[in-house]
């Protein structure tokens, strides 16, 4: 049985007629957006929307793990679980042919009408065992995206990775490669406080899955011994960042991670995280002392040969024109011995352009003149898009304009010529060796050497203002875009070089910027030195922020970041001060005094230890006589409490009046209990009435039970009717 969704084939020979797997409305959801609006309104409707679902399925950056994968359109590729189409069109552009498999026959119409324009795409759906014996034997690529991790479900045998694993092999022709793309159990962000991404619990994985589910992600040696098993002989581990999913960087084991690099970590998209460090510095102690390849959050293997490239960043957040990739790759028949490096275009904040230099630090071999004929690794810009063909195609012009300008100067320009990719035309620049001038920076202020941060900024000035005057300005000439060879400075990237002159301490104070926006411990740099040190009034840096601001929307089309995105349908983010604020305002009570100014956060405090078990309070307060009233905070969230004992000197307070006992929530005065649907419950004594003492004693035992917020709304509204 087939069923054909414009140039996509649907195989339902072996489907059950029922979808076991689904999300329910969600999908119904996607299927009307795809049949209904084409691919180049997903951006503005993931916008619209503010749904991680929407975002997960349909946002571009979900094709970036497979996008880098160097194939020809003789590929012959399968794709098991394909889903919804996230990486399917990716696929379909670089490869021949290309065969899903997927449970789910709703996903796999998403993923039809999806790519309904891609005449090489064929769905098979249903249960992968029951496909896989009719599946052919000579793939050259099989791709496992997100899928590895549920072998339990696929097999249900006591080895399910190793069968799955020997299962898929045999379907890969003699030379060809399996892609497994994968969470690590041991991913930084679980120990930082990331709920694990399957389960949705704290520290699932690190803790080997004791409670159980059916699904396991695993270490990278977990899953060497697993490839062991199965006699994979040849393997290559590389890194996605910030994971998988949402990959802008990837790395290898021939070009890992540089400190500072790794400062994109905050990504709860769909599920609140706790914050228990930093994790930009413990990622760069943990690259300090190797071990990188531990703690990455996912990874992707190479089953079979490794490829040249060896370093991809992807800058797709921005408009279409300008969307490009930028990877190191080893030059076909170079040597084994290469160490590359690099570093990438940044701009103030996070919105901004987010493109990969065009250069390394120390590593690899390559001659210090005479282009790039020589090297073992070059550096590649590569666009992402047709309209993103003539701004790659502008950087040759671009390195010519710059060196005509700095003829004569101190301040050199990364060679570049015009070559191919993927069918395109690409940019090629030459890999270098030396030091970024940011790191240089960040030594100085790491030992508080602001002589020595002076004059390396002063000598940036000196270099990069040569010929001011020129009709070629690089607008971003941020410290990560300079190499510094000993006395040889560098421009390694220069994407965004402009015909017109611009004055030294505008592109100066844009890299300061840079410099500052993008690590907080560099706050220590007094900003207002460096605008005494370029003549900078303050009305000339507004000046400057409003047209950053112009270049960024520029740049970007006035497309969101996905930081803004995650600001937007992220979820709660507690860092550890939030939980030692909730832990003491769950067991303490807080107490406000009235007096005579009405109740303040000035005028408050909290009773450490009040709560005497898990659900009951008992509280004695000294009174001063000036207070006219007490308010009694019991809990932070919805509750239900039962007044056990409440006295003002011996005295029982009377709580059915309401002038002397009032609260925000419902009471059942009769039986003394009071449910709260609100997470700021409070119960009020008013003390005008009572004969005072010069130190009043107030005496009260509760109980206190948590709710559900609906549950104690519907409570609330029940005790409304009745009473």
């Amino acid at each position: 049985m087939e069923e054909q969704i414009g140039n996509v084939l649907l195989n339902l020979t072996h489907y059950s007629g029922k979808d076991i797997y689904s999300d329910g409305r969600v999908e119904d959801e996607l299927l009307d957006i795809v049949r209904e609006r084409p691919q180049s309104e997903y951006q503005a409707i993931i916008e619209e929307k503010k749904s991680w679902p929407i975002l997960y399925h349909l946002s571009h950056f979900r094709e970036n793990i497979v996008d880098w994968i160097p194939m020809d359109k003789t590929a012959k590729v399968l794709e098991v679980g394909s889903g919804c189409g996230a990486v399917t069109g990716a696929l379909s552009r670089k490869a021949g042919q290309v065969t899903c498999v997927d449970l789910s026959r709703k996903r796999s119409l998403i993923n039809a009408y999806r790519h309904q324009d891609c005449e090489n795409v064929t769905i098979h759906v249903g249960n992968f065992r029951d496909i896989e014996p009719d599946l052919p034997t000579d793939y050259d690529f099989i791709f496992l995206v997100g899928v590895f991790e549920y072998g339990i479900s696929y097999m249900g045998t006591e080895k399910p990775f190793e069968e799955f694993l020997s299962i898929i092999q045999k379907h890969a022709a003699p030379r060809g490669r399996i892609v497994i793309a994968i969470e690590s159990k041991y991913g930084l962000k679980y120990f930082a406080g990331c709920r694990e991404d399957h389960l949705g619990t704290f520290f699932s994985g690190i803790e080997s899955y004791a409670a159980g589910g059916g699904v396991r992600t695993f270490s990278r040696p977990g899953l060497e011994k697993i490839f062991a098993a199965c006699g994979v002989e040849e393997y290559h581990f590389y890194y996605p960042y910030p994971d998988y999913k949402f990959m802008t960087t990837v790395y290898s084991d021939e070009r890992l991670p540089k400190k500072g690099e790794l400062s994109n970590n905050l990504r709860n998209f769909d599920r609140d995280r706790l914050v228990l460090f930093d994790e930009r510095h413990a990622f760069d102690g943990i690259i300090e002392d190797g071990l990188f390849p531990l703690f990455s959050n996912s990874y992707e293997v190479i089953l079979g040969k490794d490829f040249d490239v060896k370093y991809v960043k992807y800058s797709n957040d921005r408009d279409v024109k300008y969307q490009i990739r930028t990877e190191i790759v080893k030059r076909k028949g170079a040597g084994e011995e290469a160490a590359v490096a690099g570093n990438g275009v940044k701009t103030a904040g996070e919105k901004g352009p987010a493109s990969a230099g065009a250069a390394g630090t120390a590593g690899g071999k390559n001659p210090a003149s005479e282009g790039t004929a020589g090297s073992e690794l070059v550096v590649r810009k590569v666009p992402l898009t047709v309209q993103a063909r003539t701004h790659v195609a502008g950087l040759a012009k671009s390195c010519e304009a710059l060196k005509n300008r700095y003829q004569g100067g101190r301040m050199e320009i990364n060679r570049c010529k015009l070559t191919e990719a993927d069918g395109a035309v690409a940019a090629e620049f030459e890999y270098l060796e030396g030091r970024l001038l940011s790191e240089l920076l960040d030594e100085c202020l790491a030992r508080e050497d602001m002589d020595g941060f002076m004059k390396l900024f002063r000598e940036y000035v000196k270099r990069t203002g040569y010929h001011e005057d020129a009709s070629a300005a690089d607008y971003d000439l941020a410290f990560d875009n300079i190499m510094v060879q000993g006395d040889r400075w560098t421009i390694i990237d220069y994407e965004w070089t402009l015909s017109e002159p611009v004055e030294v301490k505008e592109t100066a104070f844009r890299a300061i910027q840079c410099y500052l926006s993008e690590d907080e411990g560099r706050g220590k740099l007094d900003l207002n030195r460096i605008l005494k040190e370029l003549y900078i009034t303050p009305k000339e840096a507004d000046r400057y922020r409003i047209k950053e601001k112009e270049f960024q929307d520029y740049v970007t089309g006035n497309r969101k970041a996905m930081s803004d995105i995650r600001a937007e349908i992220g979820e709660l983010v507690m860092p550890l001060s939030f939980l030692e604020d909730r832990y003491l305002l769950t067991k303490n009570v807080q107490i406000y005094e009235d007096k005579g100014e009405g109740f303040s956060e000035g005028q408050s405090y909290f009773v450490k230890n009040a709560y005497v078990d898990a659900q009951e309070i008992e509280l004695k307060l000294f009174v001063e006589k000036k207070v006219r009233a007490l308010r009694i905070d019991p809990a932070m969230e919805a509750c239900v409490v039962r007044v056990k004992e409440l006295t003002f000197n011996g005295k029982a307070v009377p709580v059915q009046n309401g002038k002397i006992f009032s609260t925000n929530g419902k009471s059942l005065k009769k039986d003394q209990v009071v449910v709260f649907a609100t997470e700021d419950p409070n119960i009020c004594i008013h003390l005008e009435t009572f004969e005072r003492q010069e130190e009043d004693v107030f005496y009260a035992r509760m109980e206190v039970a948590k709710l559900p917020g609906k549950a104690a709304q519907s409570l609330a509204e029940s005790v409304k009717r009745i009473f």
